[in-house]
């Protein structure tokens, strides 16, 4: 387990910052201590200080994984936010989609969102903006990308995709096996 290069450090920040803005900060300093990004096997973990410092003992070869995992880096070093991460990004998030019930079960088996889907959306979310998904009841469901504006929502047609899912909770229960 070691630290992020300043690349990597660039790379996962700006992703982050797509769904988060400026609330990266209120990731790294807690009031409960202080937090930090470490690599092992292509795989960025969220961990604490404290913890940090336990794992220290553990020799690299037998430590599986440490903290939560936000995601992982691809062959082409591009870093894919992973599902596990959601817990962190959605309290933080800067532009929320809501889907109407009928729509949630279609988002959680990978599914894009639909405008005919669509219960709320932030205002002035731009397009390709990240977003993260909730249910009509405020959990936290997902996150995707606008495929579609603010604007552009009101006015297209109720067939057209106006999220692009990028993960979703029913990942768990889809990738169980491979999902560290």
């Amino acid at each position: 387990m070691r630290p992020l290069t300043e690349a990597e450090t660039r790379t996962v920040f700006e992703k982050l910052g797509r769904y988060i803005g400026e609330n990266i900060q209120l990731l790294v300093d807690r009031p409960d201590g202080t937090y930090c990004f470490r690599l092992h096997r292509d795989r960025v973990y969220y961990v604490s200080e404290k913890l940090l410092k336990v794992a220290a003992s553990v020799p690299r070869d037998s430590l599986v994984s440490l903290g939560t995992c936000f995601g992982k880096f691809t062959k082409s070093q591009k870093f894919r936010l992973s599902i596990t991460a959601l817990d962190f990004l959605a309290p933080y998030a800067k532009y929320k989609v809501w889907v109407k019930p009928g729509s949630e079960q279609s988002f959680l088996y990978g599914n894009h969102v639909l405008k005919s889907g669509l219960g709320r959306i932030t205002e002035n979310t731009a397009q390709y903006q990240g977003v993260v998904v909730y249910s009509m009841a405020d959990v936290p469901l997902g996150f995707g990308v606008a495929a579609k504006s603010t604007q552009d929502c009101r006015k297209v047609d109720p067939m057209a995709i106006v999220v692009f899912h990028q993960a979703d909770v029913g990942e768990y229960v889809r990738n169980e096996d491979t999902l560290t």
